[in-house]
């Protein structure tokens, strides 16, 4: 079946990559790769444990990643994520101390493998200079095909990449061959109850750098993936093509798809808007829309966290967390950021912008959910602080990294400090499977950590009392309520929340549960307020002019190490909403911190006895967000 087909623009692409592509007939590969009938998968009748993955990671096939130095497969990074050693780009030995439960291989649909092309193109078959001095740079040392590599990105974003470089025939074949390959890969590591590998692609949309960046992913195996390529975002002015290739996907195969959002920090205000495509407010059929294609977010990974910001929660008194340096501006910081584009970049204030629209329109458009991943650029899908390789591998642990100058030629450059050491995706699936993970994510019943994997349980509803943690206070919940992403509707009294939040197994024991509750008040005007209500030591620990005193900090930055000598292994209470009106209509989601850990910073300055820049941060209190559950 040939798919190398030349398309005259990405709306004809959109629909012709699924309308005319027909479903193959199984080959003996196909049928190989499938999974053994007598393999069979225990799915529970409710969520019993969470699974930990990440849905963006990034191999050698994406054109920056190469450009960096990634020379990891696809292969590589599903090995990885099970639990393997696999050796990085610089020779370092990278491995998992804790194996993922799920990963979806997230490379960019734009100018997939471009770069390899490049690097492996003669000068002398080159005509256009920039193309010429880009292949050089690739091969010069690592700081030269790094500042390459950040030229590369930095046009792309913006919209400047020469065109020999995306020639559609080029780029057609290309994409053909990388997808095909990738989609063997992904089946070939996929193992029902025990890991999940899922297909997927990034949709990198930037607008004049202004990031609208989404994963794909699809619920479905290689013969509905092999009918379609990873949809291109150039020539795109926002996400409505895409919307338009994942309906005419699931209309042409009876497939599911969604699509995560990710870097709305980085979006300069467009992300969260309170308008449509055409300018005038936001319509019925276009919040319908939007929420039914990216029912969650990615609230936190590498380049910063999309929670919330000081300047928009100023009684928030952790609403900075991930934010220094990415607040900038866009993501090539070819625009700064201003105060009045905050408000379309956070989640919070997105979650309280959709309650506006639908108290206008009858339908929410941000009724989203959320999960953390990593963004990482290197194949390696890390996210502990004690174990971080980098965003990209010209990033893998050294003296200087911590030093390196993210926006090179930029005044307001980023720092390489300023880096996360990434996020998981947590979802509260009822198996290790693709279809139950996917499920998952459509009824939002996920949540953020920013690498940890502790577990946390919400359930929203009427007449929980403190008692019932004396039950099957989980089976109770779901039966009687509703868990992390769901619906309540208004009543006369106010609503209780059973929450309940269990360390790490191998991390940091427990500072507090906070409830952010957003909603809208008797003027129409959005409101917010953060609540404590389960910390540990209550009897030490007291709330004073609005503010819980402080759980303690026991990190030894000399040993990059702390103590679970403060802190909980649980928290966990029944809360009743003090504050609410009957009718009242708001979101409430569950923020969980640890107690202080050194971050990856402090484990660099051990072990290559280097000096930290001025301004980083040493130290930190990880944390999780639930997704949102809604009341009205």
């Amino acid at each position: 079946m040939n798919r190398s087909i030349l398309f005259p623009s990405l709306a004809a692409f959109a629909i012709a990559a699924v309308a005319l592509l027909s479903l193959p007939a199984e080959t003996p590969a196909t049928a190989a790769a499938a999974v053994d009938p007598a393999h069979q998968v225990t799915t529970t009748a409710y969520p019993e444990t969470p699974l930990f993955g990440d849905t963006h990671l990034h191999t050698t096939n994406s054109f920056d990643a190469f450009g960096a130095g990634n020379r990891l497969t696809p292969d590589d990074a599903l090995r990885f994520a099970r639990g393997n050693a696999v050796t990085t780009a610089s020779g370092m030995t990278a491995k998992l101390a804790r194996p993922l439960d799920f990963l979806v291989i997230a490379d960019h649909s734009d100018a997939i493998g471009v770069t390899t092309d490049l690097y492996n193109t003669a000068e002398a078959d080159l005509s256009d200079p920039v193309l010429k001095r880009w292949r050089n740079m690739l091969h010069g040392d690592q700081q030269t095909a790094y500042l390459g590599t950040r030229e590369i990105i930095a046009a792309f974003q913006s919209g400047k990449i020469p065109q020999d470089l995306i020639r559609p025939d080029r780029v057609a074949a290309m994409t053909q061959r990388i997808w095909d390959a990738q989609i063997a890969s992904v089946e070939r590591y996929n193992e029902p109850g025990k890991f999940t590998a899922l297909h997927g692609f990034e949709f990198s949309l930037s607008i004049k750098g202004n990031s609208l960046h989404r994963n794909v992913i699809f619920r479905d195996g290689a013969d509905k993936a092999r009918t379609i390529l990873p949809f291109p975002s150039q020539g795109s002015s926002g996400p409505e093509p895409l919307w338009a290739f994942m309906e005419a996907y699931e209309k042409a195969t009876s497939g599911k798809v969604l699509a995560i959002p990710h870097n709305s920090n980085l979006s300069n205000g467009m992300f969260f808007g309170l308008t449509g495509p055409d300018g005038g407010p936001m319509s019925a059929e276009q919040a319908r829309r939007r929420i039914a294609r990216e029912p969650i977010i990615e609230a936190t990974q590498f380049k910063g966290d999309s929670e919330s910001h000081s300047a928009l929660s100023r009684n928030d008194e952790f609403a900075d967390f991930g934010d220094a340096g990415w607040e900038n501006g866009n993501a090539p910081l070819s625009q700064l950021k201003k105060p009045e584009m905050l408000a379309g970049e956070y989640a919070r204030e997105a979650l309280k912008r959709g309650l506006q629209i639908q108290q206008r329109t009858g339908v929410n458009p941000y009724a989203f959910g959320m999960i953390g991943s990593t963004d990482s650029h290197t194949g390696l899908s890390t996210s502990e602080e004690n174990n971080f390789f980098g965003k990209f591998s010209s990033d893998e642990p050294s003296a200087s990294r911590m030093h390196s100058i993210v926006n090179p030629g930029i005044a307001a450059t980023r720092i390489g400090h300023q880096y996360l050491a990434g996020g998981l995706a947590a979802v509260w699936a009822t198996a290790n499977t693709r279809a139950a993970i996917f499920d998952a994510m459509m009824r939002r019943e996920v949540y953020a950590t920013t690498g940890t994997r502790m577990s946390v349980r919400l359930f929203g509803g009427w007449n929980f009392a403190p008692s019932i943690f004396s039950a099957d206070w989980v089976k109770i919940g779901y039966q009687h309520g509703v868990p992390m992403g769901g619906n309540l509707t208004a009543g006369k009294r106010a609503p209780r929340f059973i929450v309940q939040a269990l360390k790490d197994p191998m991390g940091a024991n427990l500072d507090r549960i906070q409830i952010v509750k957003g909603w809208i008040d008797a003027e129409g005007v959005t409101q917010e307020k953060v609540f404590d209500v389960v910390w540990s030591a209550p009897k030490k620990r007291k709330i004073t002019n609005g503010r819980l005193t402080p759980v303690g900090d026991t990190v030894d930055l000399a040993t990059a190490t702390y103590a679970n000598s403060i802190g909980a292994a649980e928290l966990r209470n029944v809360w009743r909403d003090p504050e609410y009106r009957p009718g009242q209509k708001a979101f409430y989601y569950a923020r969980v911190l640890e107690i202080p850990t050194p971050r990856w910073t402090a484990f660099d300055v051990l072990r290559f006895k280097a000096k930290p820049p001025a301004g980083a941060k040493l130290k930190d209190q990880e944390r999780a967000y639930t997704s949102p559950i809604w009341v009205g």
